[in-house]
């Protein structure tokens, strides 16, 4: 168990130098990707946050990586986001294939159990952001969907039957075509 507290003053130095040199270069390559690649959006885009971080993790700790070879590998993980993001925009087959869909959770004030349980939801969950709508009574919301970010949305009385913004999301089209307005 040797240089458990200290290595050398070279090892320090390494850090000192690269760490501040690879935040620039990752800063600079985020900036000039767009705000896509900082957004909150999907699971595609979590893993390339943790990929970038791992990868700056190593370049900053890791005696063995150049400087070089780190910034290759976030011009590559950016690539990679950027690219498949701009195809998801022109190929919907792209867009389903790493995007998941919403879905509703709530509808008509009825809660939707087997959509809660599958998509791993608790009761607490839905509590929770009815109480931060200042909502007390499920009843009093028509609609509740878990977006694809994992953020639940609550509409509390849809002002327009089938809305445009509701489109694509699981189970909506189903139960809204099965209510008769009456």
């Amino acid at each position: 168990m040797t240089n458990i507290f200290f290595d050398s003053w070279e090892s320090l130095g390494r850090i000192i130098i690269i760490t501040p040199l690879a935040y620039i270069a990752l800063i600079f390559l985020l900036r000039i990707s767009g705000k896509r690649t900082l957004s909150k959006m999907n699971a595609f885009d979590f893993v390339i946050t943790i990929a970038l971080g791992s990868t700056f993790a190593t370049v900053a700790m890791n005696k063995n990586v150049a400087l070089a070879d780190g910034v290759l590998g976030f011009a590559l993980l950016v690539f990679l986001q950027y690219g498949l993001t701009w195809l998801s925009v022109r190929y919907r087959y792209v867009k389903e294939m790493i995007n998941n869909t919403p879905t509703l959770l709530v509808y008509k004030g009825e809660i939707l159990e087997h959509a809660m349980k599958k998509e791993r939801i608790t009761i607490e969950e839905l509590y929770v952001a009815a109480r931060r709508k200042g909502i007390a009574e499920i009843k009093d919301i028509d609609i509740v969907i878990l977006e694809t970010t994992g953020d639940i949305t609550l509409l509390p009385k849809m002002q327009v039957e089938n809305a445009e913004t509701l489109k694509g999301i699981q189970h909506y089209e189903t139960l809204s075509s099965s209510v008769k307005p009456g």
